[in-house]
């Protein structure tokens, strides 16, 4: 067997000349063949989406045209649960049948579709009378999401966590496949490129830089979707947090939205209604830890900018992941607001949180430029 490029003796040595871990010190997952899509946040993101704007769109169809039931008679209901299920299937069939990475964001948008419309019926299969209506099928759904949500958290972790270089290279040799069959747009090229880069120099890095200049020119390429929505996102809220009132602004609608959840479950609790004491603690809790976690940060945020809004961070985070499943449960769809609000008040942190931390950065290089030159 000859060596490649990089290799002197014939086969690869199991440890790459420039000092890389070997396999076997490398973590299991990787071991067994699974790296991660280095895209994957940004498809999981659109499944998740794309599943509660279908959940949102087929509620509020049904309820404009009168809650319809489609069948061809003779007793036959055709739920669309069944055709979430199809659409499901088919996201899995292109997955399966096509290799690289241009397939995956049409898949994911497909797959929300279909799961979208498979948990918004959720009502019928918790309930013995198949009651599509249950009040709390709102926060199960919901509940559902944020449980979708984590399990990405897990898997990916955060974004700022450094990645195996080896995963990198494969990525970036996943772009690949899809040049060497198709041609490498500008930008195709250059995330692939990038991502060799942020390997580094480990074992294999020269030889997967030399198979994509062998990649031919092609601009076509399968519309990204996701991707452009997402550049479109992160483009918008960086835009945004530059003019200086708009942090301000977060701030003032984080504390104002902590206030009024704790406000409407000690209301929930007076007026004593039928929501479960249970939910009405709940919510009254949480709202009350968002409500702690922005005054924290309201205090720090003048003595340091990152750590305040870090807490605002979390004050979101507690909303998101606590608060809205008792406000769906107390309310039902009628949350759906407060959690549109409280989306984009996450954008906006973590676009804020990413301009100080670029400036941060950047700023410790200067002196050791200076020192250099």
């Amino acid at each position: 067997m000859t060596g490649g490029p990089g290799d002197e003796g014939g086969g690869p040595s199991p440890t790459s000349p420039t000092g890389a871990s070997p396999v076997g010190e490398r973590s299991l997952v990787l071991r067994l063949g699974l790296p991660r899509d280095v895209l994957g946040p940004q498809h999981l993101a659109g499944f998740v989406v794309t599943a509660v704007l279908t959940v949102l769109a087929t509620r509020g169809l049904l309820a404009a045209t009168g809650y319809p039931q489609l069948g061809g008679g003779g007793g036959l209901h055709v739920a669309h649960v069944l055709w979430g299920g199809l659409l499901l299937a088919v996201a899995v069939v292109g997955l399966l049948t096509y290799a690289g990475p241009a397939v995956r964001p049409a898949a994911a948008i497909v797959a929300g579709v279909g799961f979208g419309l498979f948990v918004d019926e959720i009502g019928k299969f918790v309930t013995s009378d198949n009651n599509y209506f249950y009040e709390p099928a709102a926060a199960l759904i919901y509940v559902v999401v944020v449980l979708l949500v984590l399990l990405g958290e897990v898997l990916h972790g955060r974004g700022d966590r450094a990645r195996d270089p080896n995963e990198l290279l494969a990525a970036a040799v996943d772009q690949a496949v899809a040049g060497l069959a198709g041609g490498f747009s500008v930008r195709a090229r250059h995330r692939a490129r990038e991502l060799v880069d942020a390997a580094g120099d480990v074992h294999g890095s020269r030889e997967v830089r030399a198979l994509l200049d062998l990649v031919e020119d092609d601009a076509r390429e399968l519309p990204d979707v996701i991707g452009a929505v997402s550049g479109y996102v992160v483009r918008s809220t960086r835009r945004l947090v530059r003019a200086r009132w708009v942090p301000w602004i977060t701030v003032a609608v984080l504390s104002l939205t902590g206030a009024a959840t704790v406000g409407a479950g000690l209301a929930a609790w007076a007026a004593g209604s039928g929501i479960p004491a249970w939910v009405v603690a709940g919510m009254l809790l949480s709202g009350l830890g968002s409500l702690v976690c922005s005054i924290i940060g309201l205090v720090r945020v003048g003595r340091s900018r990152e750590d305040g809004y870090v807490w605002f961070r979390r004050a979101v985070l507690v909303s998101l992941l606590l608060t809205q499943i008792f406000l769906f449960r107390l309310v039902q769809w009628a949350a759906t607001a407060g959690l549109a609000i409280d989306l984009v008040l996450l954008g906006l942190i973590a676009a804020e949180l990413d301009v100080i931390r670029s400036r941060s950065r950047e700023a410790s290089m200067v002196p050791v430029e200076a020192h250099t030159t």
